[in-house]
């Protein structure tokens, strides 16, 4: 049963981490991708077969098998993908930034110019799961911005295939390449390339422990978009809101993952009540229940607190993955909301609505990272460079003050560069 507390001093408790676990986690992964760096495709055809009880023929998905995959899916399935794929894009393609130039003094033009990564990677998980969905969140902001291949991995089923759900969303996503492979040895492959799978810049996608841990490795060889912690959701609610409605949508990440954390914060003792009743009779009603029962359990919370202002308050501290704000006039503590990934208004707006339709990314900073990080957009798969040109007479304006700059930090060299150009050479 959830934990219901007076006070905000038990909610900023997170699931701790198991450091043993970790440490074996650490270490296995590290084997893993020292041995993709060594013995390249032969080392993936065989965690294939290890991991995924899967003996590979090829390593790459075909056109052909990637172009018939649409056909083998619930048609009904397609056409939500592609509406799907319609509103990320609508919303993403308001992220693209535009270079600039400033020439607004005489003989100097400065300026930032916008260049797409070149090659991304793409983790989408497989197995016992399909979700689409990811594919799509983190495809089309790449396609949005320009980069010129776009590499997916996922690990294949015991039949050496990969869901045909997973190939149709990669097609209407804008996927270049499919790869048949999964865990920390896709990633590697993504790092350091081999004979088959190409070496990208950035990797992108959520994944188990392996692949968090994957990324963490070889991030600095690559870029990376984030290292994902298990899925947070914090509903702030006033007593008018339905308690069925708020136990289902904290229900929504608490079947994601025994890990997951679901808290609600509300200025009501009755709602805090009848929120956990209903938790108790819907989570016997789940196929994922065994899971929403653990997450709950152990890492569920019901806060009550004086005030919605001090519900908002605890909520920055806490700085979730996914909030709530399940009130009359939601806009109006839209400004007040200083760390969330992303913020859902009014009581029509549940969480699971981002998972899938509405366009905003759902790739979000996890375990309070929020405070600093944001969701996947378009400026992850850009990079800015900045350039700059002086005339001859400008740079004489301003070369001595660069040099005397350059002298009280104990730096001759530079001084001596900037005053080179001068027509006497004044060193």
């Amino acid at each position: 049963m959830i934990g219901i507390y007076r006070g905000a001093a038990d909610a900023l408790r997170r699931a701790e981490a198991d450091v043993e676990r970790d440490e074996k986690i650490r270490e296995s992964v590290s084997a893993i991708i020292a041995d993709v760096r060594s013995r390249g495709d032969a080392a993936l055809y065989d965690y294939a077969l290890k991991f995924d009880k899967a003996d590979l023929s090829a390593i790459e998905v075909s056109v052909e098998q990637i172009d018939r995959a649409e056909a083998e899916c619930d048609p009904a399935l397609v056409v939500l993908m592609k509406r799907a794929a319609e509103n990320i894009r609508a919303f993403h393609s308001r992220q693209v930034r535009e270079p600039f130039v400033i020439k607004d003094k005489p003989g100097v033009v400065m300026g930032q110019k916008i260049t797409p990564i070149e090659k991304v990677g793409l983790y989408v998980p497989g197995g016992t799961a399909a979700y689409p969905s990811s594919v799509l969140m983190n495809c089309i902001p790449a396609k949005i911005a320009g980069c010129s291949e776009i590499v997916m991995v996922s690990p294949p089923s015991r039949d050496g295939d990969i869901s045909p759900v997973i190939l149709a969303a990669a097609k209407i996503a804008g996927v270049d390449r499919v790869f048949r492979i999964g865990g920390a040895q896709a990633v590697a492959a993504l790092a350091y390339g081999t004979e088959t799978v190409p070496k990208v810049d950035k990797i992108v996608g959520p994944g188990n422990a392996f692949v968090a841990e994957a990324k963490r490795q070889v991030f600095g060889k690559v870029a990376i978009d984030m290292i994902a912690g298990p899925s947070e959701i914090l509903v702030i609610s006033d007593g008018n809101s339905s308690p069925a409605v708020l136990a289902a949508d904290l229900l929504s990440q608490a079947e994601h993952d025994r890990m997951a954390t679901a808290i609600l914060l509300t200025d009501s003792e009755e709602l805090a009540a009848k929120v956990s009743d209903e938790l108790e009779k819907q989570i016997p009603t789940l196929p994922r229940r065994d899971i929403a029962r653990e997450s709950i359990d152990n890492n569920g919370k019901i806060v009550i607190l004086g005030s919605i202002d001090e519900c908002v308050e605890l909520a920055n501290e806490m700085a979730p993955e996914h909030l709530e704000l399940c009130v009359d006039e939601p806009f109006g503590y839209l400004d007040a909301i200083k760390n969330a990934g992303s913020i859902f208004l009014g009581r029509n707006c549940p969480e699971a609505l981002g998972d899938y339709m509405a366009g905003p990314n759902h790739t979000l900073p996890t375990s309070g990272t929020a405070r600093f990080s944001s969701p996947l957009s378009v400026d992850d798969f850009v990079k800015k460079s900045q350039f700059t040109f002086f005339s001859a007479e400008a740079l004489d304006e301003v070369c001595g003050d660069v040099a005397s700059f350059a002298r009280a930090e104990g730096l001759e060299a530079h001084a001596k560069s900037a005053l080179a150009r001068r027509e006497k050479g004044d060193f």
